[in-house]
C-alpha cells in the first residue's frame, strides 16, 4: 500500500522549506531513515529521512520549490502500484469529456486527493514577505501566487521586481518608461519620466585572457546561499555603524585560570573566555533596551528577556544558535547551554527553533588573531558585538611609565536608524567596565 512522506515540521517558527536537492529518483528503492532530500529554511539546511521503506513512485515537487510543512513530499509503495488517486493532476479537467446538458442529473464533484490541503487564501511565505517588504512591493497586488494553492512565494515577488517599478496614476497617463522611481514605495512619478535618461557607459570587453587558468562555477546553495541572502539584506535594510574599543583582559585571564583550576566536582573547568565575555554582554544589555531589540520596517520591538545568539562555525557553514532567557542563567548554566547548542550545530542535530528568535548576537573570531573587524548585523536585530583577539598593547601607567597590557578587542555594529553613536559608545563603555571587573559581574 502506498504511503505519503510529508514535509516535516522543523520547529514552531518554520512554515515552509525549500527543496535544495533530491537524493533519490523515481523508481529507487529506499529504506527507513534513508535521506530523501536536503531542504533549507531561512536559517539552515536539513535532511529529510524516509519514514517508510519502499519504491519511490512519485516526487511531488521539484528542486527549488517551496513546500509548506506537513504537505506531501513523496509517495512510496510497491513498484507498479496505482497511485492515480493520490496524485493531483492539472490536466485531468482537460482530458475529461465535456458533460452533457441534463436537467435531471448533475455530475458529482470529484473528490480531492487524500492529501489535499486547504486553500492558501492569500497566504504569503515568510521569504516572499521579507523580499517584498525590502523592495516596497504590496503582495496584495499579486493576484495568485505560484506556490501550493495559490500561495505567494519568493519567485512571485522576483517576477514583479523583474517587471520594473510601479507607476503613479499621473505617470501612467503621461506615458513613457523609467528604470526606477523616486516616489513612495519606489513608484515612478511624472518627475522621473521628465528627467533626461543617463548615458550608460560603454561595456568593457571581456576576453578569456582576463581570467587565465582553469576555473569552476557553481550555484550557491544550502547554508552558504542563506547566509549570502541574509547578509546582503542586512546591509540593504539597515544603517550600520561600527564602533571599536578594547578592554583590559587581565581580570578575564585571572578568573579563567581560577575556574580551570577549581575542583572538578564544581564543574567550572570548561568555562571559556568567550563564555565570560558573553555573560558580561548579558549583564550589560538590560541597561540598553534598544540594543536588545528588533526592527522590522517601522516596527521597533524591545524585549525584556535576553535571547543571546552567537555565531558558530560549522562544517555546513555559519549557524547562529540562540541561548534562551540568558539573563536568568548562572555562569555555569550559561556555559553548559552554549556548549550544548554549539555541539548540536556542528553535528547538524540542532532543532531549528534554536536557530531563530535571537535579540542580540555575539560573534568571536579572536582565535584567528583578528584584532578588529566589522560584524554585520543579524537582521532584524539592531546590534551585534564582534569579539577579537587578546593582544599585548603598550599603555602609559598613572605614574607616566610605559607598560604592556593584554587587551581584548571589541567591535560593536549598531543600526543607526534606532541607535545613536553616543549610545553605542555608552554601551561599550559599560561593557568594558563589566569585562574588566568580571569577577564582580558574574556575581551580580
Amino acid at each position: 500500500m502506498a504511503t505519503i512522506v510529508v514535509m516535516p515540521q522543523l520547529g514552531n517558527s518554520v512554515e515552509s522549506c525549500i527543496i535544495v536537492e533530491w537524493l533519490v529518483s523515481e523508481g529507487d528503492t529506499v529504506a527507513v531513515d534513508q535521506t530523501l532530500c536536503s531542504i533549507e529554511t531561512d536559517k539552515s539546511t536539513m535532511e529529510v529521512p524516509s519514514t517508510d521503506a519502499g519504491t519511490v513512485l512519485k516526487l511531488l515537487w521539484a528542486e527549488g520549490d517551496e513546500v509548506p510543512v506537513k504537505d506531501p513530499l513523496i509517495i512510496l509503495g510497491e513498484a507498479g502500484e496505482d497511485i492515480s488517486a493520490l496524485v493531483p493532476s492539472d490536466s485531468a479537467a482537460e482530458e475529461a469529456p465535456a458533460p452533457q446538458d441534463s436537467p435531471e442529473t448533475e455530475a458529482p464533484e470529484a473528490p480531492a486527493p487524500s492529501f489535499a490541503t486547504t486553500a492558501a487564501n492569500g497566504a504569503v511565505s515568510p521569504r516572499a514577505r521579507a523580499l517584498a517588504g525590502s523592495k516596497g512591493i504590496d503582495t496584495a497586488s499579486i493576484a495568485e501566487g505560484s506556490g501550493p494553492h495559490g500561495r505567494v512565494i519568493e519567485r512571485d515577488v522576483q517576477a514583479v521586481i523583474a517587471q520594473g517599478p510601479a507607476y503613479t496614476s499621473a505617470a501612467t497617463q503621461l506615458g513613457g518608461t523609467a528604470v526606477s522611481g523616486t516616489g513612495l514605495g519606489g513608484r515612478v512619478t511624472t518627475a522621473d519620466l521628465l528627467k533626461p535618461a543617463p548615458q550608460a557607459p560603454a561595456p568593457l570587453a571581456v576576453t578569456s585572457a582576463d581570467f587565465p587558468g582553469a576555473s569552476t562555477t557553481e550555484k550557491l546553495k544550502g547554508v552558504r546561499k542563506v547566509v549570502a541572502q541574509r547578509m546582503m539584506a542586512s546591509l540593504q535594510e539597515s544603517a550600520q555603524l561600527t564602533l571599536n574599543t578594547s578592554a583590559n583582559a587581565q581580570g578575564l585571564l585571572a578568573l579563567r585560570k581560577k575556574l580551570k583550576n577549581a575542583e572538578e566536582s564544581l564543574g567550572l573547568g570548561k568555562i571559556t573566555l568567550n563564555d565570560l565575555v558573553c555573560y558580561a554582554v548579558v549583564k550589560t544589555l538590560p541597561k540598553y533596551p534598544a540594543f536588545n531589540a528588533t526592527l522590522e520596517g517601522l516596527d521597533f520591538t524591545l524585549f525584556e528577556q535576553v535571547h543571546l545568539a552567537f555565531a558558530a562555525d560549522t562544517p555546513r557553514g555559519l549557524l547562529v544558535p540562540v541561548i534562551r532567557s540568558a539573563q536568568s542563567l548562572s555562569l555555569k548554566q550559561f556555559s553548559a547551554e552554549a556548549k550544548r547548542l554549539a555541539s548540536e550545530a556542528i553535528e547538524g542535530t540542532i532543532a531549528p527553533d534554536y536557530l531563530s528568535g535571537g535579540t542580540f548576537t555575539v560573534t568571536n573570531i579572536g582565535s584567528f588573531g583578528i584584532e578588529s573587524f566589522t560584524p554585520v548585523i543579524n537582521r532584524p536585530q539592531t546590534a551585534i558585538l564582534g569579539v577579537a583577539a587578546i593582544t599585548p598593547r603598550p599603555v602609559v601607567t598613572a605614574e607616566g611609565e610605559i607598560g604592556v597590557e593584554q587587551r581584548l578587542g571589541l567591535s560593536l555594529t549598531i543600526d543607526h536608524q534606532v541607535i545613536d553613536g553616543a549610545d553605542g559608545a555608552r554601551f561599550l563603555k559599560d561593557l568594558v567596565r563589566a569585562i574588566e571587573n568580571i569577577d564582580v559581574t558574574v556575581l551580580a
